[in-house]
């Protein structure tokens, strides 16, 4: 496989330079490849092989402190993070706002393959409405592009990652084609009890979308219908998915997938992409700056070998960003910043309106899932059913005094047992201890219900991000200060997540075992903690209010495009991989077309 060296990068010409290897990242690598675009990837992180470092079948037992929760293992020793966090050791990063409600908790993965190793594989495409919030409400801002543009990319994207749900028809919730989603695997017994006890509240649980495999795909019929024309592309793909297996409920996919049954940019895009032999790939390459040559084109970057500590310099036809949204703001801010206050940024817009989801959660307890039979529900590493948004229409923006919405996400059953099993039991038990205790968990095991609410963030001025003046990172480059608030839309609709979870729970005829923030301030999650942040180079019509064309094409520099979450001129309610995934495809086939006429 062609991962080479920070020397050999430096000695060859590409035709584009990839920056970041995940759901953006490895998107972009794959389609430009797929069309014998010759493209470097440059990932700060090291190098990862899911088929090899998955720790498949074993349990939390088995792992250091139980698969405790550690500094460098936020989500536990079997995740697959490495080497990545909200704190990366030689990686700060500064808040403008000694408020802990005013900062911003940055995530960083530095491993091949980014987020998209430990991600929930939850996959849902944004509606018609997400496209065009600001026509609708008056607030925030409209997409230059509407769901049509997109649709036929996330149909591609579906079939390629495999992705399992149902079409239900709802409100804002886009159906796939007939023939494009997996089956769903069957609602565990907690689920369908929730699902059941949600209707007279007028909640619609419905089937979860998520890139997990439940079937083969089929490598006979889809790989015409991903690069039509292309017979060299079809060729490749076909092999590559008759490698791929369906799940059988092995692992939590958090812990990547070893039979790549879930989507991971290094199970799903980097293979057929190294397969064309088109691609290079170098690790532990931290890029500083793109650099801009006296045309006013991008010629190439300059980057960091984290291994020597040495800088070079890789030269390509086109620069591609998708280092993640503020990783991406960081390298366009200190690149000729001396000058021009960075690139592509004559706007002024390059860092501001950054934007995470609305998180909320409540914890609760149901009478009537205690003493069930000893079952396997361990299920196919995460949610099978969640509720979409069902309050829409303006009278209700009226009573709920909050703009947008949010989906409902939630866990239940005798999953396999984690390190905290009997955690948290004392409510119930009142401490009892041997023959008592072990009664208590087997009664009590299965019982409890999580509740997690994702709900849209409306771009406000007061969320940005910007260069330190002082701090720098461990290999001497600016690092990025944040500024943060939420609006009154975003607490109310925090507070209302809790109290429509503890009305499920209660109509559930169950306990509610969290606190019920009355203020939504209380209730919400801080910035940046559901690690879905978007926004920093938003796309728009023109190129006084916004970084970047429908295209990800930046305004400024026509041959430097943003292909990650950065271009995202709203954060839906739906978790944002998918429509990343989408855009992505979308701005590398348009940059493929500007090759061919060479006005690249």
């Amino acid at each position: 496989m062609p991962f080479i060296t920070a020397s050999a990068a430096q000695e060859r010409h590409y035709d584009v330079i990839v920056i970041g290897s995940g759901a953006a990242g490895g998107q972009s690598a794959y389609t430009l490849t797929m069309e014998g675009v010759k493209v470097l990837m440059l990932e700060a992180g090291r190098r990862y092989t899911p088929e090899h470092e998955t720790p498949m079948f074993q349990t939390a037992y088995t792992a250091p402190l139980r698969e405790a929760s550690t500094p460098d293992k936020p989500f536990g020793f079997y995740d697959a993070t490495i080497d990545g966090g909200w704190q990366v050791p030689g990686e700060p990063y500064t808040s403008a706002s000694d408020d802990p409600t005013r900062q911003f908790w940055w995530w960083r993965p530095r491993m091949l393959g980014g987020r998209t190793n430990h991600w929930g594989r939850i996959a849902l495409r944004n509606g018609h409405y997400d496209f065009k919030p600001h026509s609708r409400d008056g607030l925030g801002r409209d997409w230059p592009i509407g769901y049509e543009e997109v649709a036929p990319y996330y149909d591609r994207v579906e079939r390629l990652i495999g992705v399992y749900g149902a079409n239900d028809g709802l409100e804002n919730t886009p159906n796939s084609p007939p023939g494009v989603l997996m089956a769903p695997p069957k609602p565990r017994v907690g689920e369908l009890l929730v699902q059941k006890g949600s209707r007279s509240l007028g909640v619609p649980f419905v089937a979860m979308h998520r890139a997990v495999m439940t079937e083969r795909l089929d490598h006979e019929r889809l790989p015409a219908l991903l690069h039509p024309g292309n017979a060299t592309a079809q060729r490749i793909i076909k092999a590559d998915m008759q490698n791929r297996a369906a799940c059988f409920f092995a692992t939590p996919c958090g812990r990547g997938c070893s039979i790549r049954a879930t989507y991971q940019s290094t199970t799903v895009h980097l293979p057929p992409a190294l397969a064309t032999g088109h691609l290079d790939i170098l690790c532990d390459a931290m890029v500083r700056e793109v650099v801009q040559g006296k045309n006013g084109k991008a010629t190439g970057v300059r980057f960091i070998d984290k291994i020597t500590g040495k800088e070079h310099h890789a030269q390509a036809r086109a620069i591609v960003l998708a280092a993640g949204a503020c990783e991406s703001v960081r390298i366009l801010l200190n690149s000729d910043s001396v000058r021009s206050g960075g690139l592509a940024n004559s706007s002024g817009l390059v860092g501001r309106y950054i934007m995470d989801t609305v998180g909320a959660g409540l914890y609760g307890q149901v009478p009537r899932l205690e003493s069930l039979p000893a079952h396997n529900e361990d299920g196919a590493g995460g949610e099978h059913l969640y509720a979409p948004w069902w309050l829409y229409g303006k009278d209700n923006v009226a009573k709920l005094g909050f703009a947008r919405g949010y989906h409902i996400e939630f866990s239940t059953g005798r999953r396999a047992p984690e390190m905290d099993v009997a955690g948290g039991l004392e409510v119930l038990t009142h401490g009892s201890y041997g023959a008592r205790f072990k009664a208590d968990v087997r009664r009590y095991y299965g019982s409890f219900v999580g509740f997690a609410g994702r709900g849209e963030m409306i771009p406000n001025d007061d969320c940005y991000c910007e260069i330190d003046p002082q701090v720098k990172d461990h290999w001497g480059i600016p690092v990025l200060r944040f500024h943060w608030r939420w609006s009154d839309h975003e607490t109310r609709q925090a507070a209302h997540m809790q109290k429509t979870f503890a009305d499920i729970v209660q109509n559930l005829g169950g306990r509610v075992l969290s606190k019920v923030a009355a203020d939504g301030k209380q209730a919400i999650e801080p910035g940046g903690k559901i690690i879905h942040e978007v926004g920093g180079t938003v796309m728009g019509a023109n190129a006084h209010n916004s970084v970047t064309n429908q295209w990800g094409q930046t305004w400024d520099i026509p041959n430097l495009f943003v292909t990650d979450g950065g271009t995202f001129c709203s954060n839906a309610d739906k978790n944002p991989t998918l429509t990343i995934m989408a855009l992505a495809w979308r701005a590398s086939d348009h940059l493929v077309s500007l090759m061919k006429r060479k006005e690249i």
